[in-house]
């Protein structure tokens, strides 16, 4: 398989998903002491833990229908990558930029976000909205909404 980008989503095949979840039932269930990949000539080369979680979450999420996407800390975005991991239009993107709310370099004329400065304000901003959520149910139950 060909991959386009770098932050292509990527998506098991239907005819892949009951190996996944096989796969998924096994890594999920006991958590081997030297976890270890078979080489092209037979090798057998051990994984290090770090690559081995890593393993067990992308087909944990991919045996479960979930496209996954590999991205580094430190991967400069487009607006458009920006916009579309955090689900919001480029448009309104470009005026958390403007607003200093989310830190960008310009090359040019181009923005560029750093995906882990991305994810620090995607972290704020879901905590920021968990917490009014939970003062809107409070308020809610306060007012007999919930009885």
């Amino acid at each position: 398989m060909a991959f386009s980008s770098v932050l292509d989503p990527i998506s098991a095949a239907p005819d892949e998903q009951y190996v996944l979840r096989m796969l998924d039932d096994v890594l999920q269930a006991q958590q081997p002491k030297n976890p270890k990949v078979l080489g092209p000539n037979g090798e057998e080369i051990e994984l290090p833990e770090s690559l081995f979680q890593l393993l067990k979450q992308v087909v944990h999420d991919m045996s479960q229908g979930r496209a996954v996407m590999l991205v580094s800390r430190n991967q400069m975005l487009t607006t458009q990558q920006a916009a579309d991991i955090l689900n919001v239009s480029r448009p309104f993107l470009v005026k958390l930029l403007e607003e200093n709310r989310i830190p960008f370099t310009k090359t040019g004329k181009h923005r560029r976000i750093n995906f882990e400065d991305l994810i620090v304000y995607k972290h704020k901003r879901d905590a920021q909205r968990r917490r009014a959520l939970a003062e809107l149910t409070r308020l809610g139950e306060e007012m007999g909404d919930y009885d």
